[in-house]
């Protein structure tokens, strides 16, 4: 990753060691005021590389039970009035979390081009083990689910109210969708929808390590040499490719 680069390591160790120990993570503007570099657009490319060498190619599926929803992130839909709409100008991002007792495992976080039962269907099997309890709302696509061999287990908010149960359906992904605008809108402002992945990138793998920010650090080094060189260039022409989370 860090192939033909003019910084010394010194510059990108320590760009590491901020991006993955500091709380709300770091923005380029900071990254930029930290290290005391002279162009913007070097501590730009810096943070982007290190968000590719977050994706680990060794990565496991996730297990046990999994909540999974979808969400949209940025642009405002004028005259929407509520649900999914398949026309949104916003980008559609799908989210996984392992169920860990009353608490959170492991997240998982994808662009999607639309939520359709296919494409949610290939996240699913792309993500969660087979044989998996998957709990989903009621949303009709996720269907499929049950057809492909997943212990599908759907559940809709409005219809747990009218039983008389009020507690949360799937809080655990609400959470972590509502952490990750929280955390974007106050260390990014905003991103673009060509990027937006790698920034998803980024917030599951500070997730999935919350508790040992140290460790976060020797993991992002150690990822590092498992990915090919990215020029400035390749990152502005090509977007986040096909990353997936780690």
């Amino acid at each position: 990753m860090l192939h033909k680069t003019h910084l010394p390591l010194q510059t990108w160790f320590w760009a590491a060691y901020l991006m993955t120990t500091s709380t709300p993570g770091i923005s380029a503007v900071q990254l930029q005021r930290q290290l005391g570099l002279s162009r913007y657009e070097s501590a730009w490319t810096m943070l982007h590389k290190l968000r590719r060498a977050m994706v680990n190619p060794e990565r496991t599926l996730l297990t046990g039970e999994v909540e999974v929803d979808e969400c949209e992130v940025g642009g405002v839909e004028k005259g929407r009035s509520g649900g999914r709409s398949r026309i949104a100008k916003a980008a559609h991002v799908v989210v996984a979390v392992e169920v860990r007792g009353q608490g959170s495992g492991r997240i998982r976080m994808h662009v999607i081009p639309d939520a359709s039962g296919p494409t949610l269907y290939n996240f699913v099997h792309e993500t969660v083990a087979p044989g998996a309890v998957v709990h989903t709302d009621g949303w009709g696509p996720y269907v499929l689910l049950a057809k492909k061999g997943y212990d599908h287990r759907p559940r809709s908010q409005r219809a747990a109210k009218r039983t008389g149960n009020t507690e949360p359906v799937m809080p655990r992904v609400h959470r972590a969708i509502s952490d990750f605008k929280s955390w974007l809108r106050g260390t990014h402002r905003a991103v673009s929808k060509e990027h937006l992945q790698v920034y998803l990138d980024e917030f599951v793998f500070r997730y999935n390590r919350r508790r040992s920010p140290m460790s976060a650090f020797q993991s992002l080094l150690g990822l590092e040499s498992h990915h090919e060189p990215t020029t400035f260039r390749e990152i502005v022409a090509q977007g986040p490719g096909t990353t997936r989370a780690t």
